[in-house]
């Protein structure tokens, strides 16, 4: 629902013009889930086990009826990628993700070195190698069992991370399509811990050698830190904040109730500054062991985390079934969420004058704008043409504080503007958007009525001119035509403002008219309504002809500079009016048709 109302102005630092009307409008939050940039609803296609979750996806399925979801995650062994030294098969990852990218979204990677169900998440060959490792049964070391670990200090194995690091960043590092890379190379499932694994603890410094190793390569890129490496040492999880690292929060509700999850208090060193994202349990399994419940401890994570990306770790379709009210509760607190409080500007504006568009703006979310954003004013005409774009730059909505859900303080934007010499007179639809310094939408908003390229209608403005003028009947005068012309001056005219009327065929002026002598040409001088017509005689090189009549204002002190002609409204853009034509025929008799 979009209030709209005329008011007078509101108190402001700077007043307004005197008996200006504004606009003002108060819209209300849609409650739509948003799909922005940097937050969302994260959905695992691979989940170390290749065929979880996405498996059951056709390729033509995105999950376009997820709401909220702008990242498709692919956490996988590196083994998958490089079966063979140097041997690649970057399909195995680029094939789904290419599904959601054409769709606009995201995806985020974490490739694993140690898997619970296969042996060789870190590639056999690299054990061939020479890397040292572990057998394992899950939770202990264990000569004859099934699986393997790398020590994740031998420097074979590293050296050869070191080589597949570099590849992966030559592809991944710095695009615009990918969200984040995890420092998944340390720990079971690339978790960071080795509790499913071989329970060996290692120092603070292999997890940091892990950190550095993906930083030498992904300079560009965001990288994430789990929150078990502080399983080796509270010191990893204060050097990847240092080093700008964002951190994840893997495995919320594995265990029910107060123990749902742990580090909220450790995400108060990163939410400030980057998006933190959190992994849920695998849903089923939470939810069959009792201790998923409501899922209510999963938004109250959200909270305290200041989360802006979480994960559907489950098959995206019986979560979204089964929780469809969880989702929409967390939709509405996820990352951010830019709101409109208030919007005002002129009802009406001088052409190239200048105006001023105020608003509030709130951030309703539980995280900052992180990339921010500049608020713009669109102007479209009746064919939805873009015939202005006015942008604050000096409003970013990064700055926006985020609070408790409905406590956020909303923070006043100002900014005055001048409409360019090429914005014609007339009404126009008012679009507001957030996007970049130059007026490019890029943010969702929770506001109704969108144009589909996220601007919203919230209202109308109307450019005026300096005067309107409407044309009568022609009438016979003598041996000379008189065509009655009705004035609306709309503001104080310059001293010296006088009316002309050009016939004109094919771009030339054939002849002239001149003002009614009757009337003073100065009463066109203050606002008003004034009859003062043209009077002009035919001149014989017109018969057979057919004239343009264009009329409008001009002021002739100011020959030769850009003003010299007043601006009408509505006009062409040499500031004339067509007001109608004239018909001369061979005989010499003479007829006008009003324009429409």
């Amino acid at each position: 629902m979009l209030a709209l109302l005329m008011v007078m102005p509101m108190i402001r630092s700077q007043p307004l013009p005197a008996q200006e009307d504004r606009v003002v409008v108060r819209p209300s939050d849609t409650g739509a889930a948003l799909a922005n940039p940097g937050m969302g609803w994260v959905l695992h296609f691979y989940d170390n086990v290749p065929s979880n979750y996405g498996s059951q996806l056709e390729p033509s399925d995105t999950v376009d009826d997820f709401p909220g979801l702008t990242v498709v995650y692919l956490r996988i062994p590196w083994s998958y990628i490089e079966p063979e030294e140097g041997r690649f098969n970057w399909a195995v990852v680029d094939t789904p993700a290419e599904r959601w990218i054409s769709q606009g979204e995201k995806v985020a990677f974490r490739f694993s070195c140690c898997e619970s169900w296969m042996r060789w998440a870190t590639p056999e060959w690299v054990a061939k190698a020479g890397a040292k490792g572990h057998n394992f049964t899950p939770g202990k070391v264990d000569g004859n069992g099934p699986f393997w670990e790398p020590d994740y200090d031998d420097p074979i194995f590293l050296e050869k991370l070191d080589h597949f690091l570099a590849a992966a960043a030559a592809r991944y590092d710095g695009n615009p399509e990918v969200a984040w890379v995890d420092v998944g190379s340390f720990g079971v499932w690339g978790e960071g811990h080795t509790w499913s694994s071989t329970q060996l603890k290692y120092p603070a410094e292999t997890v940091i050698k892990h950190i550095d190793l993906h930083l030498k390569h992904f300079r560009h890129t965001l990288l994430a830190a789990n929150d078990d490496f502080s399983f080796q040492g509270e010191e990893t999880i204060a050097y990847a904040r240092e080093k700008g690292l964002t951190l994840r929060d893997d495995s919320i509700l594995v265990q029910a109730g107060e123990n749902a999850y742990f580090h909220a208090g450790m995400a108060q060193g990163f939410w400030p500054h980057v998006p933190v994202i959190l992994e849920s349990e695998h849903y089923g399994g939470s939810r069959d062991r009792g201790n998923w419940q409501d899922g209510s401890k999963y938004l109250q994570a959200v909270e305290e985390y200041h989360a802006s990306y979480a994960s559907i770790h489950w098959w995206p379709r019986e979560f979204l079934t089964e929780m469809r009210g969880l989702i929409d509760r967390i939709n509405l607190r996820l990352g951010y969420r830019l709101q409109l409080v208030e919007a005002s500007w002129p009802k009406a504006v001088r052409a190239e004058g200048s105006f001023r568009l105020s608003s509030q703006w709130r951030n309703a979310g539980v995280a900052p704008c992180y990339q921010g954003g500049y608020p713009a004013l669109t102007l479209k005409d009746a064919k939805g043409g873009l015939a202005g774009v006015f942008v604050d730059e000096s409003f970013d909505v990064c700055a926006l504080p985020v609070g408790p859900p409905g406590q956020a303080e909303a923070r006043p934007q100002q900014a005055d503007f001048t409409l360019p010499f090429n914005v014609a007179t007339g009404t126009y639809d008012a679009f507001l958007s957030v996007g970049t310094r130059t007026g490019t939408p890029r943010l969702a908003l929770p506001l109704a009525e969108s144009d589909g390229q996220r601007r919203y209608c919230v209202g109308k403005l109307t450019v005026t001119g300096d005067y309107g003028v409407q044309v009568g009947p022609l009438e016979k005068r003598g041996e000379r035509w008189g065509l009655p012309l009705t004035w609306t001056i709309h503001v104080p005219l310059p001293k010296g403002a006088s009316p002309f009327c050009h016939f004109e065929q094919e771009g030339q002026i054939a002849f002239q008219g001149a003002p009614d002598q009757t009337r003073p040409v100065s009463d066109l001088e203050q606002p008003g309504a004034v009859a003062l017509a043209s009077v002009f005689s035919v001149p014989e090189t017109a018969r057979g002809k057919a004239f343009e009549v264009k009329v409008g204002l001009w002021i002739p002190e100011r020959i030769g500079r850009p003003d010299e002609r007043l601006i009408p409204d509505p006009g062409t853009g040499d500031r004339r009016v067509l007001v109608g034509r004239l018909t001369v025929t061979e005989a010499g008799e003479v007829t006008f048709e009003a324009a429409r």
